[in-house]
């Protein structure tokens, strides 16, 4: 976990109020496994059904783009790097847990939600939306997003067939 990152430590503090047990990982230095350094995830977090969730936190803000052209769109792009990280961590972890694209959405003021939507969370004054996607179906259905930058994207439809609240994960997964 990057101290640094805001939406890093709005999702740890989401935890802490959902008192979810959780380890928030030191990136400062690389894992290495097998001779080769893997990317470090954000979290591992233990739901509530038991299960071990690998988390790599991804915030955005909503709608994204400047104020004056705001982007109504749900950005979920991700490097490979990522995608690849998540997979060695499944492996090492092993088929009872679960790696986890989670997209902490900041949402704008010019946005309303409705108050019930799940995983709406306010946090600091600032409302923030979790969304998460298992990593295994984000590689199942992205699309190169930009080459030179190593990044990847699911297409918008598909997102919102995949994307779920976060405690879905949580508290509600079968195991």
């Amino acid at each position: 976990m990057d101290h640094s990152n805001p939406y890093e430590a709005a999702f740890e503090a989401y935890l802490r109020q959902r008192e979810l047990c959780y380890v928030a990982v030191d990136e400062a230095k690389r894992a290495s496994w097998g001779g080769a350094t893997v990317k470090n995830l954000d979290f591992i977090v233990m739901g509530a059904n038991g299960r071990p969730l690998l988390v790599d936190v991804k915030g955005r803000r909503f709608p994204g783009g400047p104020a004056d052209r705001p982007r109504y769109v749900w950005e979920n792009w991700s490097t490979q790097e990522d995608v690849d990280g998540l997979r060695h961590w499944t492996r090492l972890f092993g088929q009872e847990s679960t790696a986890l694209f989670v997209f902490l959405y900041q949402i704008q003021p010019q946005v309303t939600l409705a108050a019930d939507s799940p995983d709406l969370w306010t946090w600091r004054g600032q409302p923030y939306l979790l969304r998460a996607v298992a990593v295994d179906d984000y590689l199942a259905q992205m699309k190169v997003r930009s080459p030179k930058w190593g990044t990847v994207c699911l297409p918008t439809a598909v997102f919102h067939k995949l994307a779920r609240p976060f405690r879905w994960y949580t508290h509600e997964m079968p195991v």
